[in-house]
């Protein structure tokens, strides 16, 4: 797809893999409209941390997915729109279920609905790993059961339905991309990721929960990469795809390389508090990600510990904002 002056929508452009993604539809010459929830401080999230002739760019609306009206003037005009916006936070939604469920349902609603009425040539619906719960088997592919294992994954769960609802009922050019354990510079300090880097430079003990599950992890311009074939593939309508690495590691070896790739010792301290519920642990992700490869020719490129490598740069580069965002942290 010739990405040249062609009229993107992004939900969720201020975040984490959502600021990335725009930074690389721009270089490819899109005319980005990045849809970020409004605030108080009149904030935009990452996008500030585009460079500036990127920022300078970019169309930016502020508005709430929850409100059709404002999602309705969103699409309106787009051919093509990539849905990150939702509320991530897994123990947010223990505290906050009805909240998750606004957002990620009704919001997602809203979307396929705008995105119905105007006419869009392809909707790429992001959802989550998280879907899956714990790995009934492994590597875990497409047609693996979806389990709730939280309030998080039940409402990501309800809004891929939805989504394979209007293609199979309206036709909808949708696809559903499941990312796993997406990590990189800008990622909330909340992440398992950042938040053992940080008390890692912090020169504090490691406050961690549970040390035994896996994760599956990729680099985000790797996920942003996969976003973007998602929009292209002329196979993938009302398809779900799984974007991973195919490789996992524990919670304990992961404190361990990034330890090593800092060159400091690590001290972890277990706290009960930071363990998921037991019925809600998801103990094992491992990707198969085939479908991937071969509906829209992607495959990660950027080797973990390289990756790692990056994260552990951008984040000593921006230690201070990190500090602060941990300290605050309660959920």
């Amino acid at each position: 797809m010739n990405w040249q002056g062609r009229k993107v929508l992004v939900t969720g452009a201020g975040g984490f893999i959502g600021s990335h993604l725009v930074g690389m539809l721009v270089q490819r010459g899109a005319k980005v409209r990045g849809l970020v929830r409004y605030n108080s401080r009149g904030g935009f999230g990452w996008l500030h941390d585009l460079p500036p002739d990127v920022y300078r760019s970019l169309e930016i609306r502020q508005g709430d997915l929850r409100d059709a009206d404002v999602m309705l003037r969103a699409v309106d005009g787009c051919e093509v729109v990539f849905h990150l916006g939702a509320m991530i936070s897994i123990p947010y939604s223990y505290v906050n279920p009805t909240e998750a469920a606004a957002v990620n349902v009704n919001g997602t609603l809203n979307v396929l609905n705008a995105c119905r009425q105007a006419g869009i040539t392809r909707l790429v619906h992001t959802s989550t790993s998280e879907v899956y719960g714990t790995a009934q088997y492994v590597p875990i592919d497409e047609k693996h059961p979806v389990q709730g294992q939280s309030p998080y994954s039940a409402s990501k769960i309800a809004a891929d339905k939805l989504a394979e609802s209007y293609y199979r009922a309206f036709d909808l050019s949708v696809v559903t991309v499941r990312p796993f354990n997406t990590y990189g510079p800008r990622q909330s300090a909340r992440a398992l990721i950042p938040t053992v880097i940080v008390q890692l430079l912090s020169g504090s003990k490691i406050k961690l929960g549970s040390l035994t599950p896996t994760r599956d992890f990729t680099f985000v311009d790797d996920t942003a990469e996969g976003l973007i074939k998602a929009a292209e593939a002329k196979g993938a309508a009302g398809r779900e795809i799984n974007l991973g690495s195919g490789n996992e590691i524990s919670v304990g070896d992961l404190v361990e390389l990034i330890a090593r790739i800092s060159g400091k010792n690590a001290e972890i301290e277990q706290q009960q508090e930071r363990v998921r519920p037991r019925k809600s642990e998801v103990d094992r992700l491992l990707s198969n990600n085939a479908l991937a490869r071969q509906l829209l020719g992607w495959q990660p490129r950027v080797g973990f510990e390289d990756g790692l490598r990056r994260t552990y740069e951008w984040l000593r580069n921006h230690i201070t904002e990190y500090q602060r965002a941990l300290a605050d942290y309660v959920i």
